[in-house]
């Protein structure tokens, strides 16, 4: 156990950070999921918006250092690819 003062400031800074990561990355999924749904009914208009949201949550993820650069852009061009397919 934390016997310092700031041994004891960490933990809860790691606590309260890891909650925020966590909804983050939660936000992150979600908007992944809606579009691989969008993607999955074959609707092109809303696999398009849903794409056009997808981009910048998994750009803020890599900005906030909850998600690696190259997952991103791994994420992003497999769907990417499957709105193409949809054509």
């Amino acid at each position: 156990m934390a016997n310092t003062p700031q041994a004891k400031k960490r933990i809860r800074r790691n606590a309260n950070r890891a909650l925020v990561n966590g909804n983050r990355v939660g936000r992150i999924r979600t908007f992944v999921k809606r579009a691989e749904a969008a993607l999955a009914s074959g609707d092109k208009t809303a696999a398009t918006e849903a794409m056009a949201q997808v981009q910048p949550e998994l750009a803020r993820g890599v900005s906030k250092g909850v998600m690696h650069k190259n997952t991103a852009s791994r994420k992003f061009s497999r769907l990417t690819k499957r709105l193409a397919a949809l054509a």
